[in-house]
């Protein structure tokens, strides 16, 4: 009888993976228990086989809450948290007292509720049970009360063993095999990297300062429109501040680690290189302010994480999808929250990390139309946000005034009063800092009438620069207009009153003490 059960469990459970394509969670060969998942429409069928038998219906019962309690962590192997539960006894008896009451569906109260159904195959219900779970499955199933000898269903015992074994252990391998694929060999390097560049920084100045930044190659607008395209790579490699270079070590380390294992050192060193491109790029078209930091490529491996994702499904959810994709969402929550973030970065990072990973492919799994596509989406996609990118600069005012600090700092002033002239005819919130660039531009210049002009109407503006005031202090005292000198100075203290130049000045004027 005992060689009949064990026939009928793993003969039914052998065709459940054969024909019905389940997967297998979990074997417990001791004591012959055997779990199964089929994902459809959004919810796991788990079918639990054992070969054991209850004398009494309040041992069955407390079977039953046991197998509440394992089925908790065996969630965590399912592809859906809805989950319809097939609990299956295979036995040559059946509990002697009445213990019908139990095929009654249950559940636990809690949120995302396993639903259990209970079957009990004894000898003498086996036929109608059956009936019942092919009904309830809607399938039909082997149901393995063939008239064979007991040497052939000895023989077919051992065989449904083995293959559902087999199928268990080269599934488990194939996971391990996927995350073995390279050691984090570049990783440590591209970290090293980063640290070292971040002492350069402190010792030429400062990470912290823009002219720093800049000389050692920051993302800086004006510059790469000028031919310094290699800043789109160098900026990637520079942090602002300890804690940026902290934050973003680590997420190198972590991530890093994770898809060079996945994808193997040369796979991920392009990825990396090219998601950060990506990002780089990205930031130059939507942001105008001096950048750096590794955010694009960190994000570019996210993006080959959500990639591999896409091709090993089940692994990447039972592994790490849900924190990947939690993370994902918090960060881009974030980036529009908070404005020093820089969201082009991030997500163009964050898309140039997923073509990227299509053009490159995962190891054993290449597909040469899917990775010539990505290649030539991920081209285009670099040329029209490069184009884009450089058009959108030039219509910018705050690029423009980038431009004109710039030439400033290079004595070029006739060239200021002509960049300041076409920003001013562009759409944005920087008039008053243009007008007293370029009014600064006309003092060099001797046109005194001119930055007079400017500047008067440079104040009329919402965020007004003090040294408008003290600039307009200064041409009135020297063209004899002293009310209006001594109007200008004292709301150029009231804005600044730390500044001596503005104390100074405030003494010559009105003959007093500010203070």
């Amino acid at each position: 009888m005992y060689l009949d059960e064990q026939y009928k469990l793993y003969h039914i459970a052998y065709h459940l993976v054969t024909e019905n394509n389940f997967d297998i969670l979990h074997i417990n060969e001791k004591v012959n228990e055997i779990w199964l998942e089929k994902y459809e429409n959004k919810i796991s069928t788990v079918v639990r086989f054992v070969h054991k038998g209850f004398d009494w219906k309040n041992h069955l019962k407390r079977d039953i809450a046991q197998v509440f309690q394992k089925s908790q962590p065996i969630k965590k192997l399912t592809r859906s948290k809805r989950i319809e539960l097939y609990n299956i006894y295979v036995s040559f008896h059946a509990p002697v007292d009445d213990w019908e009451v139990l095929k009654k569906p249950m559940q636990l109260k809690e949120k995302n509720p396993l639903k259990m159904k209970v079957f009990y195959l004894d000898d003498e219900d086996s036929h109608n049970e059956l009936q019942r779970l092919q009904k309830d499955l809607g399938l039909s199933l082997a149901t393995g009360t063939e008239d064979f000898t007991e040497e052939v269903k000895e023989k077919r015992v051992i065989k449904y063993k083995c293959y559902l074994s087999d199928s268990l252990q080269n599934k488990r391998k194939e996971i391990q095999n996927v995350f073995s694929f390279g050691k984090p060999y570049f990783t440590y390097i591209l970290i090293a990297v980063n640290v070292l560049m971040f002492i350069l920084l402190e010792m030429n100045g400062g990470s912290s300062q823009v002219d720093v930044l800049i000389e050692l190659g920051a993302k800086y607008n004006p510059d790469i429109i000028n031919g310094e395209w290699w800043r789109i790579i160098s900026s990637m490699f520079l942090h602002i501040g300890f804690l940026h270079l902290f934050m973003n070590m680590l997420a190198i380390f972590y991530l890093g680690t994770a898809v060079e294992r996945i994808y193997g050192r040369f796979r991920f060193l392009i990825i990396y290189f090219l998601a950060g491109i990506g990002g780089g790029l990205t930031s130059f078209a939507f942001t105008t302010s001096v950048s750096a930091g590794a955010s694009g490529a960190i994000f570019g491996l996210f993006g080959a994480l959500l990639f591999f994702g896409l091709i090993y499904k089940r692994i990447f959810l039972q592994t790490m999808g849900k924190g990947i994709l939690i993370i994902i969402l918090i960060n881009i929550m974030l980036g529009f929250l908070v404005p020093q973030i820089d969201m082009g970065a991030h997500l163009g990072g964050l898309l140039a990390g997923f073509i990227a990973s299509a053009f490159v492919h995962l190891p054993k799994k290449g597909n040469r139309k899917v990775q010539l596509s990505a290649f030539i989406i991920y081209m285009l996609l670099v040329v029209g946000i490069t184009v884009f990118g450089v058009s959108n600069n030039l219509q910018s005012q705050t690029y423009r005034l980038m431009q004109i600090e710039e030439l400033l700092m290079e004595d070029e002033f006739e060239e200021v009063v002509t960049t300041a002239t076409e920003a001013l005819k562009l759409d944005g919130k920087m008039e008053g800092a243009i007008l007293f660039q370029r009014s600064y531009a006309y003092i060099e210049l001797n046109e005194i009438t001119l930055a007079v002009a400017d500047l008067e109407q440079s104040i009329t503006y919402e965020s007004t620069i003090p040294e408008a005031y003290y600039n307009l202090a200064l041409l009135y005292h020297d063209n004899g207009q002293l009310e209006e000198a001594t109007e200008m100075v004292i709301k150029a203290y009231e804005l600044k009153p730390e500044n001596k130049d503005f104390i100074s000045l405030y003494e010559e004027i009105t003959g007093e003490n500010p203070e």
